[in-house]
């Protein structure tokens, strides 16, 4: 598997990049997260081929570097296997093992799986015209320790947000994490005398705060605003929140 390399890794990343909305991966990850609890010896992660034809995976983790490639990677974790040919209508499993490498005990920490979907090559006669391309599908895998306290269902709804003017003179709203859970938000939305202000995505970071930048609101509001967000629990379904904050 020479082509395997970094450079080439690169180039079909580019490839994928450029592609479609339309254009999809065969090899998909069941599940959009991985909770990987401190005290489990292994996860494992279950892939569908969907296609119908024979697709070339091969995985890794990164620390949170997009571009890092395999060869690259120093994730404290043994991902096995790290390469395998998926046949059409059937599935794969990843064994994912903490190596036991210190980490922060008192939070979460995330990595991220990588699953690049290499396409066979073109059946005979098909050559022509056609563009060959790897999808690469990148899902986050929290750490989480035993003994943290509260629980992730409930971080979400703990959150402090304050409305903040920026030297530029744009405003943002920030967002306080005092929770040692990742708090991962899909949609935040403030809703001011009948306009609403999009925030954008993010993901908090346990005891810690995030900008959502509002690229629409030009002055200070009066009155209590209206926040709505959305966030991500363990199974990867939306939780919508509903609060009020003080310009």
């Amino acid at each position: 598997m020479n082509f395997l390399t970094r450079h080439s890794l690169a180039a079909l990343y580019l490839l994928g990049a450029l592609l479609s909305a339309s254009a999809h991966a065969n090899v998909v990850i069941s599940g959009t997260r991985v909770i990987y609890p401190a005290e489990q010896r292994e996860v494992s992660v279950k892939l569908t081929n969907e296609g119908d034809r024979p697709a070339l995976m091969q995985a890794w983790i990164d620390s949170g570097n997009a571009n890092e490639s395999p060869e690259e990677s120093a994730a404290p974790f043994m991902l096995t296997p790290p390469l395998a040919r998926v046949e059409p209508g059937k599935g794969q499993t990843l064994r994912l093992v903490y190596l036991k490498e210190p980490l922060p005990v008192d939070r979460e920490s995330v990595f991220y799986l990588n699953v690049l979907d290499i396409p066979p090559s073109a059946r005979p006669g098909d050559e022509h015209n056609q563009l060959q391309v790897a999808f690469r599908t990148r899902i986050k895998i929290f750490f989480r320790p035993s003994g943290l306290h509260g629980d992730p269902d409930s971080a979400a709804e703990q959150l402090t947000w304050k409305l903040i003017r920026e030297s530029s003179g744009a405003y943002t709203l920030e967002c306080q994490n005092t929770s040692p859970y990742h708090v991962s938000l899909t949609e935040v939305r403030l809703q001011h005398g009948g306009q609403t202000e999009e925030g954008g995505v993010g993901m908090v970071a346990p005891n810690a705060t995030f900008r959502f930048a509002l690229k629409g609101l030009a002055t200070l509001p009066t009155g209590p605003l209206e926040l709505h967000y959305t966030s991500m629990n363990d199974y990867g379904a939306g939780v919508p929140h509903q609060t009020q904050i003080m310009p």
